[in-house]
């Protein structure tokens, strides 16, 4: 069966944007681009809320042709092997945008989706296919954990409070368990978690 896997750079407070949806706090770096290209390596679809869609649209559908419109979350300028794998998978891979308020999705291979269905989730993972990955997307984070659909989180911990912001999660109204099955240090500080969900949410 499929898997849903998630992948986020967190504060250590526990936000993944600030209050308007800044990434400032974020240091990129060589190891953060490597930990990125390695998620994206094992799937072939991507879950997408539309600020998120708007955001990686605007950067990655351009970024190897010097013509994003959004600051290079790895370094303006720097195209490296894994920055190029990043762009070059995000452009080919299926991706799913969940919103009612776009018209249209122009980016390739996308698809726009008004309605978040747990049960259609749960069908595409019953389905043939490498698994599905979400980046950013709080709202889309949220509504699959509290449905479990969600089998593996990947999470970045930055060394910085940020005070506010957006939370990962919002109205999960539930326990979920999680076994802690890789961590690593980067050399900025910044921790790379992976955690599976395990059987004992409640």
């Amino acid at each position: 069966m499929r898997r849903i896997v998630m992948f986020n750079w967190l504060t250590a407070d526990g936000f993944f944007a600030g209050p308007d949806g800044n990434l400032d706090w974020v240091v990129p770096d060589e190891e953060q681009a490597r930990a990125a290209a390695a998620a994206i390596a094992g799937i072939d679809t991507v879950l997408f809320g539309r600020r998120t869609y708007e955001r990686f649209e605007r950067f990655w559908r351009h970024a190897l042709d010097d013509s994003a419109t959004v600051p290079d979350p790895h370094r303006p300028g720097a195209r490296s092997r894994e920055h190029r794998a990043i762009a070059v998978a995000l452009n080919e891979l299926t991706k799913l945008v969940f919103s009612r308020t776009l018209n249209e999705v122009t980016w390739h291979n996308a698809r726009l989706v008004r309605d978040l269905d747990p049960r259609a989730i749960e069908a595409m993972k019953r389905q043939p296919g490498k698994d599905m990955m979400i980046f950013g997307s709080g709202s889309i984070v949220s509504q699959l954990t509290q449905a479990g659909l969600i089998d593996e989180y990947q999470l970045g911990v930055c060394p910085v409070f940020i005070g506010s912001g957006r939370p990962l999660l919002s109205g999960v109204s539930l326990n979920v368990r999680l076994e802690l099955a890789e961590s690593k240090r980067l050399p900025s500080g910044d921790v790379l978690l992976r955690y599976l969900r395990s059987d004992g949410a409640r």
